[in-house]
């Protein structure tokens, strides 16, 4: 006897290859995030690495403090986009996780209904085998009167 199909099963495949896109774009999100931070690093150590030159004049001294501050400027901005890179990695983790959350719910869902449906044929097995067993017993008893036939 073939069993009634799960009639959310598109729905669960859509879930589910929307949880797969979801978790790929989460694990880019992450990657880009963290990719920004260790360029903010990276330029936040170049400016501390970096020495004022010796100064010959004023406007020596003038370029070098406007190059420091421009640099120091660059930092702070590559930070701030470490920053929002970080946000938006967490709002695409939040919305993987929310995905996640309705695949697992209709999941449970098929559960049930795969549970219940063994339920009902271990039921109608059980039927069945009463049955036979009430049958044959039934057909084995007799009662101790033999039957008289008259023409």
């Amino acid at each position: 006897m073939k069993q009634p199909a799960f009639r959310l099963e598109p729905v669960l495949r859509l879930r589910r290859s929307q949880e797969r896109a979801a978790s790929m774009a989460a694990a880019q999100a992450a990657r880009e995030a963290t990719a920004a931070a260790q360029r903010a690093e990276d330029d936040a150590a170049a400016l501390a690495a970096s020495s004022m030159p010796a100064l010959s004049s004023a406007g020596a001294f003038v370029a070098a403090m406007v190059a420091s501050r421009t640099a120091a400027a660059d930092v702070s901005a590559a930070r701030a986009l470490a920053v929002s890179y970080a946000e938006q990695a967490e709002a695409v983790r939040a919305r993987w996780t929310a995905a996640a959350q309705r695949t697992k719910g209709l999941e449970r869902l098929k559960e049930r209904h795969v549970e219940r449906l063994q339920v009902a044929a271990d039921a109608a097995e059980t039927r069945l085998v009463d049955d036979l067993v009430t049958g044959r017993h039934g057909g084995d008893q007799h009662t101790g009167e033999e039957e008289t036939w008259t023409d």
